[in-house]
């Protein structure tokens, strides 16, 4: 089996919040793991993730442990970044077996190809503001200010800080409209690469598409009802919801 899942944002609300939050993605690891092939993430699986060179943020100890152990029993783990989780460097290869990747990816699982990516940076023609912040938050320049002129603490507390912000400008969405410009680019994608299915997250609003013949995912957040996305060997394909 194939498994995605994406928009976990672990650490985000209280504490308590968070643990339960964590509590069930690992819940879920587990009930996932009794027949996984591959399990893929698909961005935001962290409210706010930053590596510096030889710091990770504090916390996540059970998640990260359950990765490394799915990993060391022959598990492909796959994540592909978001925009709260952007800045990772190598942490989740070398402890975790992960394999991590900045950019979409298209695969091909089953027999089909695909495009698997976030779903955030993408189709935002227009969108100044938009692509202002997103050069801003990817610039390397920015980024190594950031590693070697910020406090550990203090850069943890903006990102969680800023995160909350993001989150809540989209979490919760109720208008499919937001799901159309992608929903246009899978089109694209079939017709000049042949892909067969899209899968997105970020949008924390689960939805299934038909366009042009390509089959479109959007999987929702872990806040309420856990959504994620499971295929078979054969290549069915099926939108879940998780419940303990």
């Amino acid at each position: 089996m194939y498994y995605f899942a994406s928009d976990v944002h672990l650490g985000a609300g209280g504490f308590e919040s968070a643990v339960r939050r964590e509590a069930r993605f690992t819940a879920w690891l587990d009930a996932v793991s009794r027949d996984a092939k591959e399990i893929w993430l698909l961005g935001d699986i962290f409210d706010f993730w930053f590596e510096y060179r030889k710091v990770v943020p504090k916390g996540f100890v059970r998640t990260l442990g359950r990765l490394a152990e799915l990993s060391d029993r022959g598990i492909r783990i796959v994540c592909v970044t978001g925009n709260h989780d952007m800045w990772m460097r190598d942490y989740l290869a070398a402890e975790c077996g992960v394999e991590v990747y900045t950019e979409p990816l298209f695969a091909e699982l089953a027999g089909r190809k695909f495009y698997i990516a976030h779903g955030d940076n993408m189709k935002i023609e227009g969108k100044i503001g938009l692509k202002v912040m997103n050069a801003i938050f990817r610039s390397s320049a920015v980024r190594f200010l950031f590693s070697w002129c910020v406090h550990p603490d203090l850069a943890l507390k903006f990102g969680q800080w800023w995160s909350g912000k993001s989150r809540k400008s989209h979490g919760g969405a109720s208008d499919a409209k937001i799901l159309d410009p992608l929903t246009e680019y899978a089109a694209e994608l079939g017709r000049d690469y042949g892909v067969e299915c899209c899968i997105f997250g970020h949008f924390h609003l689960p939805a299934e598409r038909i366009s042009e013949g390509v089959r479109v995912l959007f999987l929702g957040d872990w806040s309420a009802e856990p959504s994620y996305a499971a295929m078979t060997a054969d290549g069915e394909l099926t939108l879940k919801t998780f419940v303990q």
